[in-house]
């Protein structure tokens, strides 16, 4: 239960504070996707919503099928670190992903922890999976960016609001691994493809509540 609401509360994070809505593209894909009492099959999220959070040296970015709220939605989240870092160095290269040090302490306590991932990505089944709150979770992939936000909610140079990325990635419920390991069986990952691109534009408060 402990851990149920710990991955509960990384998605509540992800979706409070004020999000800036803009128009996109992008496909977010899979040919198998697992999701325990939920879904087994070919997915593909369709979405044609695109928003992003900035909070100091961080960006959430929501891709999401609909404009509804992200509790009945589903959505794919990503959540950069670094923002002036990959910006800087890193456009066009891959960068690898993984699970927050804050899951993975939860999950298995005792397990070798590197350094943090400046990327995280999960995937939200809110809609698909009639209020479960399933979620999926970027176990290792990359992901890489050919440009990002800068990050200033007041930006008025049109090419740095630009996000566009692209991301192959294993994805899995942690809750399906090993006990005491972050092993989760073949059988219950999940390879996910996709891509965004959008602007960052300023829009109204994203409203996580009605």
């Amino acid at each position: 239960m402990r851990l149920r609401a710990l991955l509960g509360l990384v998605l509540l994070v992800a979706a409070s504070g004020c999000a800036v809505l803009g128009q996109g593209k992008g496909e977010v894909h899979s040919d198998a996707l697992y999701a325990d009492e939920c879904w087994r099959g070919p997915f593909d999220l369709n979405p044609d919503f695109f928003a992003a959070v900035p909070f100091r040296d961080t960006l959430q970015i929501r891709v999401q099928r609909g404009d509804d709220r992200q509790e009945v939605s589903d959505s794919l989240l990503v959540l950069v670190d670094d923002v002036t870092g990959i910006r800087s160095l890193d456009l066009g290269a891959p960068i690898p992903v993984g699970l927050a040090p804050q899951l993975v302490a939860a999950i298995a306590p005792s397990a070798t922890r590197g350094p943090a991932p400046r990327v995280g990505l999960s995937l939200a089944l809110q809609s698909s999976c009639h209020n479960q709150n399933v979620a999926l979770y970027a176990l290792r992939g990359t992901i890489t960016f050919d440009a990002l936000f800068s990050g200033d909610p007041n930006e008025e140079v049109g090419s740095e609001k630009l996000s566009e990325a692209r991301f192959e990635v294993e994805m899995a419920d942690p809750r399906d691994a090993t006990p005491g390991t972050l092993d989760v069986p073949a059988a219950k990952t999940s390879l996910v493809t996709g891509s965004f691109s959008f602007h960052f534009q300023r829009g109204q408060p994203g409203q996580p509540f009605p």
